[in-house]
């Protein structure tokens, strides 16, 4: 028995000084690993972000370019194909046309509220549709909202707004589409990229859009930013910037991370 004391006595036990230094070595590889994690998974928000950036820009660059390309095409003589502002961030309109769908009026208007009588089938118009009308001998020509279209009789309303004028025997009723592109800033941290179609009401294109430059090189190869003279413009050259969803604390001039993409368009249905 007293053996067995002596063993037991003889065996020492873990030290305060050595739990202390444990518990420090501990904490420091705990401190090590979670700021490992915390930045591991901060860089993987970036990326993530970023990507959100660039996808939305790609879009918008993808969006502009398709329809800058059919600005122009098959439009009436006097109606501009392109619509300039330089506004900072800048805007654009686009006009060309839709298909094969169109008619022409078989009987004069005997006044601009009256129901619009047509010479063709008139069954690829719907209601709602924003059309233009258009008078080749005066030129002269508007936008306008059809409320009913009565294909069996070949007659199309517009009972919610009266045309400027009283339109003549064969002005021609035209599908086409005109598109606004613009960025709204009314809320400044989360600027949207805008697109607008006649008569309707702007729409969300991208989010966090925060500029949209364009600029025209014309027939003359100069290269302006606004012009009053569509018909004389080659090339649009658009440059589209897109910023992070929300700021980072840790940047310091600018808490965006922003991306810019720029790119070149050729018309082929303007000057020709």
């Amino acid at each position: 028995m007293s053996r067995l004391f002596n063993r037991l006595n003889g065996q020492r036990g873990t030290s305060l000084l050595e739990v202390m230094i444990a518990l420090v070595i501990t904490g420091i590889v705990t401190a090590a690993i979670l700021k490992a994690y915390v930045s591991q998974h901060k860089g993987y928000l970036i990326q993530e972000d970023v990507s959100d950036i660039q996808q939305n820009v790609r879009a918008s660059i993808d969006e502009l370019v398709r329809h800058c390309r059919m600005a122009g095409y098959d439009i009436p003589l006097g109606l501009p194909a392109i619509i300039t502002a330089n506004t900072d961030p800048d805007t654009i309109t686009l006009t060309y046309r839709t298909g094969n769908c169109d008619t022409y009026l078989s009987s004069a208007m005997p006044q601009p509220s009256a129901e619009l009588k047509c010479g063709t089938d008139v069954s690829c118009f719907y209601d709602g549709q924003w059309v233009y009308i258009f008078e080749p001998d005066s030129g002269i020509g508007e936008w306008f909202e059809i409320t009913h279209v009565q294909a069996d009789a070949k007659h199309i309303q517009h009972n919610t707004m009266v045309l400027s004028r009283k339109y003549g025997a064969d002005a021609l009723l035209l599908a086409m589409t005109q598109i606004k592109f613009f960025v709204d800033t009314t809320d400044s941290d989360h600027p949207n990229m805008m697109i607008q179609m006649a008569g309707q009401t702007p729409q969300v294109y991208a989010e966090n859009i925060s500029d949209l430059q364009f600029q025209y090189r014309m027939k003359n190869d100069q290269i302006v930013d606004e012009t009053l003279l569509p018909g004389d413009i080659r090339e649009v050259l658009i440059s589209v910037s897109g910023r992070s969803r929300e700021p980072d604390p840790d940047l310091d001039e600018n808490p965006y991370r922003e991306r810019t993409f720029a790119t070149s368009v050729f018309l082929r249905n303007v000057g020709i």
